[in-house]
């Protein structure tokens, strides 16, 4: 059944999840005519967005993302706030759908009224960051979707990505995962928020005790991402229950901070400035592939790119100097 734009936006503003489903698959769609009602839909619904928080949360496999998202996510509805969360998973190379299939890993969240989980494929997009996450971004923050959860692959390229479409970004730690090395790294380092040491156990506390002071230590030749804010570095599991009442307090303080340093308005221009940039490289590409003539152009120049008959950049270049020119 297809649903009017207006059906929709009744939908999302009611918290019908269904709809809210059908919106987003919409946003998702890579078909012209699904494109222009999604446009129609996203310009209707921006009056309704800008009021959740945006908490991006990354970790190498195996850290515990699923359950401390799930976790986490019912500290903050048993704190009266409404829960979004996007899984992006890791997409088949077959047919691009998703393989987790998050939500049948937080079923105890699913359950809850004032929960929403939407796995999405990541598609091949670089990074483990679906292309139209900020999109369904907006979708959820109309339904009025207090916190929205986007939980990564963690394929080690995502956090720069993850970090322009959130207001907070959590990197989640574990004691002896094989990630210490990715723990201390200086591209990571640089853009977080909080870090969360999960998987403490007594047997391990000592350990990560240690952990945290090498991070803290590490954070302190590192310059200040956000003015007034030392990057707490905090221990606790989240299968028990443990530590996540203090992230979820370290999350709300570091907004409350930014809003009042006036850096969180300032930081979401920016990031919509990058998405719009973009999207204008989507559109420019899908329209050059439109055009029949300079398919085959930007078809040959391909074929060229792989051949290393020319550098990549340098075919590139001569593909867009064709589309310029054109007329």
């Amino acid at each position: 059944m297809k649903f009017s734009t207006q059906d929709l936006i009744e939908g999302i503003q009611s918290g019908n999840k269904r709809l809210i489903a059908k919106a987003i698959t919409l946003v998702e769609s890579k078909k012209a005519e699904h494109r222009t009602q999604a446009e129609d839909l996203l310009k209707k619904i921006m009056p309704l967005t800008g009021k959740s928080i945006r908490v991006g949360i990354t970790g190498v496999p195996g850290a515990g993302k699923s359950t401390f998202i799930e976790n986490f996510g019912r500290l903050a509805i048993s704190n009266g706030k409404k829960v979004a969360v996007l899984a992006i998973d890791p997409s088949s190379a077959i047919n691009k759908g998703s393989i987790l299939g998050d939500k049948t890993r937080m079923e105890e969240l699913a359950k809850e009224d004032n929960a929403f989980i939407r796995p999405s494929p990541s598609s091949g997009f670089l990074g483990g960051v679906a292309n139209t996450t900020f999109e369904t971004m907006m979708i959820c923050e109309a339904a009025g979707y207090d916190y929205i959860l986007i939980e990564t692959v963690g394929v080690g390229q995502s956090e720069v990505l993850v970090a322009d479409i959130t207001d907070v970004f959590l990197f989640l730690k574990i004691i002896g995962g094989g990630d210490e090395l990715q723990g201390i790294k200086r591209g990571i380092m640089e853009m977080v928020d909080v870090i969360f040491i999960n998987k403490v156990e007594e047997s391990n506390l000592q350990k990560a005790k240690n952990t945290r002071l090498e991070l803290k230590r590490a954070l302190d030749f590192l310059p200040s991402k956000e003015k007034d804010w030392k990057v707490p570095v905090l221990l606790g599991s989240a299968l028990y229950n443990e530590g996540l009442q203090d992230v979820f307090e370290k999350i709300n303080e570091f907004i409350d901070l930014k809003k009042k340093t006036e850096r969180f308005d300032l930081v979401r221009k920016e990031q919509s400035e990058k998405r719009f940039e973009y999207w204008v490289q989507e559109y420019i590409l899908n329209m050059m592939k439109r055009d029949e003539s300079l398919e085959e152009a930007y078809i040959q120049h391909k074929k060229n790119a792989s051949a290393l008959i020319f550098n990549p950049s340098t075919e590139a270049k001569l593909f867009v100097e064709k589309f310029l020119n054109k007329d």
